[in-house]
C-alpha cells in the first residue's frame, strides 16, 4: 500500500522547492521526514515544524493556529441561480455535482425528507439549457428496502461522460452504514435513463471518476481511491487506498468507515473526502479533509507516483481548511485551482484559490459570502456553501453547492476575471 521510496524522493524534492521559494525566516527545519513502517502519520497534537508538513500551502494568516485571513483576496463578478429551494417536503439537499451533456447542464444531488443520510434519501436531477432556468427536479434513483424492511440511503456521487453516454453515480447503503455499494444509471439521450446497475465495489464516492493522463479513471473516496482502465467507468474497478492491508478482505468506504480506519491506523486525523489533481510530472496529489477533533484546520495529502497503484503515507499540509469538503481542478491555461471553505465559520465564504505549480496556491477569489435562511431544520443541517463541485465549460468556471443542506445553488465566474 505504501511506496516509501517514492514518498521520500517526492517529499525531499518538494521540500527543496519550498526552501528555495520562501525566505529563510519561514523555514523552521531543512531535513525531510521519512515515515516509518507503521502507516501512521506523526502525532500532530502539538504544533510541528514546517519540515514535517507537505509544502502545499495557501498562505493563510493564522490566529491561535486557526485560519484567519487570506492575503490579497479579490471579488470577481459572479452569477448565481438557486435551482432548488424546498418549502415543506424533502427539505434535505446535499452532495451536488454538475456536468454538461448534449447542450444542457445536468445537476444531481442527495435529497432526503428532513435529516442527513436518513432512510429513504434519494437522488434528484435537474437540467438547464441556459444556466438561468432549470427544470423541476425529479428523482433519478430511489432506494429499495433492506432485509429488515427499512428504506436504504442513496448519496449522489457525480457524473462520467464516455462515447456519447452520461453515467450518474450514487452510493447505496443501509441506514446503519452496512452493505455499502456503488451504483449507476446511464443515458444516451439525456431524457431516458437505464435501470440501476451495481458497479461492483463497496464505495460511496466523494466525487465522480476523474481521468488521468494515461486514460485511467480514479474515484476520490474517503480512504479508498478505486481505479479502472475501462473507459466507460462501469466495470473493472479495483480497490486501493490508505487503509491497512489487513482490512483488504472487508474494507468498505462510506460515511463511517474512515473513522474505523483512523482507529485501526492509530491516527489522530480522521481523513476523508478526497479530491486530487495531477501535475505535469504525472504525480497524483490527493488532498484530504481531517474530520478529527484535533488539528482540523489543515488539509492532508497522499500522493501516487504510479498512476494510483499505491499511495504514500498521508501527511499534513499548510493549506488551511475549516473541516469542509472541497474540489480541486485545473484551468484550461494550466493553473491549478481549489474551491472550498479555507477560512471563516459555517462554511462561508466560498473561496477559489489558484496556483501556477500545484504547491503555492497564492491567488484568492471570494465566489460567495451571502446568507441563506434555512426554512426547515433537520439533523446535521447547516453550512452556507457546502460540498462544492466544479467544472469548466466554455469560458466559465461553474460551481454547484448546497445551501444550509437545504437549497441547491449554481454559481459561475468568467475565466477572464481570474487574471492571466
Amino acid at each position: 500500500m505504501i511506496n516509501q521510496k517514492a514518498e521520500f524522493m517526492k517529499s525531499y524534492s518538494r521540500l527543496r522547492f519550498l526552501q528555495e521559494s520562501l525566505t529563510a525566516a519561514t523555514v523552521l527545519a531543512t531535513t525531510p521526514i521519512l515515515f516509518g513502517k507503521t502507516n501512521a502519520p506523526p502525532d500532530l497534537s502539538s504544533e510541528q515544524p514546517v519540515s514535517e508538513r507537505n509544502p502545499v500551502m495557501n498562505f493563510v494568516e493564522w490566529n491561535k493556529d486557526k485560519p484567519y485571513k487570506l492575503p490579497g483576496v479579490r471579488k470577481p463578478h459572479v452569477e448565481s441561480v438557486l435551482l432548488y429551494q424546498p418549502q415543506k417536503e424533502w427539505t434535505y439537499s446535499h452532495h451536488p455535482s454538475i456536468t454538461f451533456y448534449r447542450d444542457r447542464f445536468f445537476a444531481i444531488w442527495s435529497n432526503g425528507r428532513q435529516n442527513e443520510d436518513d432512510c429513504g434519501q434519494r437522488v434528484l436531477l435537474s437540467t438547464s439549457a441556459d444556466f438561468r432556468h432549470w427544470t423541476k427536479p425529479r428523482p433519478i434513483a430511489e432506494p429499495c428496502l433492506d432485509g429488515n424492511g427499512k428504506e436504504r440511503v442513496l448519496t449522489a456521487a457525480g457524473f462520467h461522460l464516455y462515447d456519447g453516454m452520461l453515467v450518474a453515480y450514487f452510493g447505496d447503503y443501509e441506514v446503519d452504514k452496512n452493505n455499502t455499494r456503488l451504483c449507476a444509471v446511464t443515458t444516451t439521450d439525456g431524457a431516458n435513463w437505464s435501470a440501476v446497475r451495481e458497479i461492483g465495489i463497496p464505495v460511496n464516492p466523494n466525487h465522480g471518476p476523474q481521468r488521468i493522463a494515461s486514460g485511467r479513471l480514479i474515484i476520490s473516496g474517503n480512504i479508498s481511491f478505486p481505479f479502472t482502465d475501462n473507459p466507460s467507468g462501469l466495470s473493472g474497478w479495483k480497490m486501493i487506498g490508505i487503509y491497512p492491508e489487513s482490512m483488504n478482505g472487508y474494507i468498505k468506504d462510506d460515511p463511517s468507515s474512515f473513522w474505523k480506519v483512523a482507529k485501526k491506523q492509530g491516527w489522530q486525523a480522521a481523513l476523508c473526502e478526497g479530491s486530487f489533481f495531477q501535475t505535469d510530472d504525472r504525480v497524483l496529489h490527493m488532498l484530504l479533509r481531517n474530520a478529527g477533533e484535533k488539528n482540523a484546520y489543515r488539509l492532508w495529502i497522499t500522493e501516487s507516483h504510479d498512476e494510483g497503484l499505491t499511495w504514500s503515507v498521508p501527511s499534513e499540509t499548510n493549506f488551511s481548511d475549516t473541516n469542509a469538503k472541497f474540489h480541486f481542478g485545473r484551468l484550461p491555461e494550466g493553473r491549478f485551482y481549489y474551491v472550498g471553505n479555507p477560512i471563516g465559520e459555517g462554511r462561508t465564504p466560498l473561496v477559489l484559490s489558484l496556483s501556477d505549480d500545484g504547491v503555492r496556491f497564492d491567488q484568492h477569489y471570494i465566489l460567495g459570502d451571502t446568507h441563506y435562511e434555512m426554512h426547515n431544520p433537520g439533523r446535521s443541517k447547516g453550512g452556507e456553501y457546502g460540498y462544492p463541485h466544479t467544472m469548466i465549460h466554455d469560458t466559465f468556471l461553474y460551481v454547484i453547492v448546497s445551501r444550509q443542506k437545504e437549497g441547491i445553488e449554481v454559481l459561475r465566474v468568467v475565466l477572464s476575471e481570474l487574471g492571466r
